[in-house]
């Protein structure tokens, strides 16, 4: 019995002096870091990728491991910790997304804007793949606009879409019933045609958004193009590198490097690195890398393809090359 007495009493000392040591599954999210890509020298140029669509969302990926950060949050953080660097004497964003939401794309190009304003640091867009739409109207931020030989640019526009689900409901034989304070509550309802007045409504909206749309590539390229001019291209038109060229809605065609030695020729340095914005847990190799893995997740197993599915649902009002 006092064997059995002292083993317990063992048994309590070693567990009361025990420590737990918690290892969260997905490490909590760390400050940006910087990362050099290439070059040298004291005078940094600054990377900066705009991607896919450009929303207020948090950025998701395949089979549900939900991103924390949405493109315009990552955006403001990366400018926040540039303006803190003065050997920062360049930012290149380049540019790879069909556009978005109207909402998104402006609150970036003010970002930009509002960067340029305080630190007077030059801006050069690289247009790749897709910058249509709102990566155009981004990209307006720019003071020069280059892109890819094989880019396609413009779709300056605003789109604001709907599904009439009215007659699909009553071959299922499903009814829809809205009980609502005025008759123009809801507007833009899938669930019924919309009103002659309704889409009256709805053009106004979108006309003002594209007269916004129409000043911002103005303010960028008032030197080389009227507002007539703008106004007939604005049409949601979009062009090749060549095409955007002739219409000078870029400013010259090449690759990122290109940029990058733009960038330095025109600042006359002999030499610069060029660095990113990386989270710990993340990596980029190159000046081609893509937009940055972040360390903190959620897991979601039905947020598949989750951004596509979002500008299905509900009213979105975009600057959005969508066919």
């Amino acid at each position: 019995m006092k064997y059995m007495n002292w083993i317990i009493c063992v048994v309590f000392l070693i567990v009361a002096g025990c420590a737990f040591i918690r290892i969260p599954l997905f490490p909590s999210m760390q400050p940006l870091a910087e990362q050099v890509l290439e070059g040298e020298g004291q005078a940094k140029i600054l990377l900066l990728d705009i991607s896919g669509i450009i929303s207020e969302k948090k950025k998701s990926k395949g089979l549900g491991f939900a991103q924390k950060t949405s493109l315009v949050a990552q955006i403001k953080e990366e400018l926040q910790k540039a303006e803190g660097d003065s050997s920062i004497v360049g930012v290149i964003f380049k540019i790879n997304s069909p556009g978005g939401t109207v909402t998104a794309s402006d609150i970036i190009y003010h970002e930009l804007m509002q960067f340029k304003r305080k630190t007077g640091v030059r801006v050069i867009a690289c247009l790749t793949g897709l910058a249509t739409s709102g990566g155009y109207y981004v990209a307006s931020a720019a003071d020069e606009i280059i892109a890819h030989p094989t880019t396609i640019t413009g779709g300056i526009g605003v789109i604001a879409m709907k599904f009439n689900v009215e007659g699909l409901f009553a071959k299922i034989g499903v009814q829809e019933e809205t009980i609502k304070s005025g008759d123009k509550k809801d507007i833009w309802s899938p669930f019924r045609p919309s009103t002659p007045e309704e889409r009256e409504i709805m053009q106004t909206i979108i006309d003002q958004l594209h007269e916004r749309f129409v000043k911002v590539v103005l303010a960028g390229r008032e030197s080389l193009l009227s507002k007539e001019e703008i106004e007939r291209l604005a049409d949601g038109r979009i062009f090749t590198a060549d095409q955007a060229l002739e219409v000078k809605l870029i400013d010259r065609v090449g690759y990122l490097d290109d940029a990058v030695k733009e960038m330095k020729k025109t600042l006359k340095l002999e030499e610069a690195k060029v660095i990113t914005y990386y989270r710990p847990g993340s990596f980029k190799g190159t000046i081609y890398s893509g937009f940055p893995v972040h360390s903190h997740k959620e897991i979601n197993l039905i947020a598949i393809n989750g951004d596509v599915l979002d500008l299905l649902s509900g009213v979105r009002f975009m600057y959005l090359w969508r066919p």
